[in-house]
């Protein structure tokens, strides 16, 4: 008997006894349900913590410094390790495998406009940190090259800072103080999700030019470097050679991981990725433990089937039936049954996810639009080949011991059974 055969006897199987499998199909319909859209909230956490997260730059490393624990050049462990002026420059230069490297320095300033003033933490920075920090202009524009050369007394406002100071009047071209210093207003960033920071969200700061720090605090040490190497997979090669700049500069040994704090985002990256695969697994798991009480429907009506069908399985034998025809002619007619629920149950799964709307994680929060950053259920084409992998496998485990059952039948007492 042929598979198209196996086939059509189990759907004239199913509908000689309707009722009955009509309840062993929703058992495993709902089963596969629940399988996708678990996945598929787990993967939908997992996008949305790791937005957050990438809302700090992209394939970033900031470095900063921190105190010696070894000796080295003839200096005592125990040294503090200050940035000095040129220290960016010299890690650019030394290594072109970087892709972008900016200063940075916070701090926080009296800002006033008109008669109101506020404190609104600040961070200089140089051209290339926007491309690297995702900051991203809604409204005006970003620093251009002119700005810094010309040494420009222009101020970029995060939307939360803007508001904090303009109560939602445009910003955009208007003069404020800076420490009793006139700042025009060039532009206000687009609100994004950033679960991580330095000095505060950027949403919450102003940027100026770097070098026009100088006429606000006469600092022209960065109190940080970022850096962006070219790919993500050298990303330890540029921590280490940066290090080892830095340290021929101050003089520390390059093994010293204490010298420099490092803030390694393409590795935290990495652990964000793996921690949405695990609540993945996880969630399937449980989804497929559900699946498996539907598996225990399918197995019990197999069973009856087996009992109901001894006589013609008896006859089978005394035709000539080996042992394995009847057992994959069993076990295909499982499988056929669980196939048939679980195709209507990733139907109903991927419908399920489109109709439910997204669960809010971070779009309250952040107050963003087109629900960034919140669960959204969506089957993924890898979410359906796991549930159709995790399908087939119930399938198989549930017609197996039917299937052995049937195939060890004697043919004798299967012909003589009532």
């Amino acid at each position: 008997m042929n598979v198209r055969e196996v086939f059509t006897e189990s759907i004239e199987s199913l509908n000689r006894n309707r009722v009955r499998s009509v309840l062993t199909m929703l058992g495993i319909m709902w089963g596969l349900v629940t399988v996708v859209l678990l996945i598929s909230y787990g993967r939908g956490v997992g996008n949305a913590v790791l937005e957050g997260f990438m809302g700090i730059g992209n394939n970033v490393v900031m470095m900063w410094g921190g105190q010696t624990s070894m000796q080295a050049g003839g200096e005592r462990s125990g040294q503090k390790i200050k940035f000095i002026e040129g220290d960016a420059e010299a890690v650019r230069d030394a290594l072109p495998f970087l892709s972008a490297v900016s200063r940075e320095t916070d701090d926080g300033f009296s800002v006033k406009y008109g008669p109101k003033t506020v404190n609104i933490s600040a961070k200089a920075i140089d051209l290339p940190y926007g491309r690297m920090r995702r900051l991203d202009v809604e409204d005006g524009r970003y620093f251009e090259a002119a700005d810094f050369s010309e040494h420009r007394q222009v101020v970029i406002f995060g939307p939360h800072a803007a508001e904090k100071l303009f109560n939602g009047y445009p910003p955009v071209g208007e003069v404020v103080q800076i420490e009793g210093q006139p700042f025009t207003v060039i532009g206000v960033l687009r609100n994004k999700i950033q679960d991580s920071s330095n000095n505060g969200p950027d949403s919450e700061n102003i940027f100026v030019p770097f070098d026009t720090m100088r006429t606000l605090r006469n600092q022209v040490a960065p109190d940080m470097i970022v850096f962006q190497p070219s790919s993500p997979e050298l990303h330890l090669r540029a921590i280490q050679a940066v290090r080892t700049v830095l340290a021929q500069r101050h003089h520390f040994d390059p093994r010293d991981d204490k010298a420099v704090s490092t803030w390694d985002t393409i590795e935290d990256g990495k652990s964000m990725v793996q921690f949405s695969i695990a609540l993945q697994v996880l969630l399937g798991i449980i989804g497929a433990m559900t699946l498996a009480v539907g598996g225990v429907g399918v197995m019990n009506i197999m069973l009856v089937s087996v009992t109901e069908r001894t006589r013609e399985i008896g006859l089978m034998k005394a035709l000539g039936a080996r042992r394995r025809d009847i057992m994959l002619h069993f076990l295909l007619e499982s499988l056929v049954l669980t196939l048939i629920a679980g195709v209507v149950g990733m139907i109903v799964a991927y419908f399920a996810g489109y109709l439910i709307p997204p669960m809010p994680l971070y779009s309250a929060m952040y107050k963003t639009a087109n629900h960034d950053g919140d669960i959204i259920l969506r089957a993924s084409t890898g979410t359906m080949i796991v549930s159709f992998v995790i399908l087939s496998l119930v399938g198989i485990v549930s017609g197996l011991l039917p299937a052995m059952r049937a195939a060890r039948m004697d043919p004798v007492v299967a012909l003589r059974h009532e």
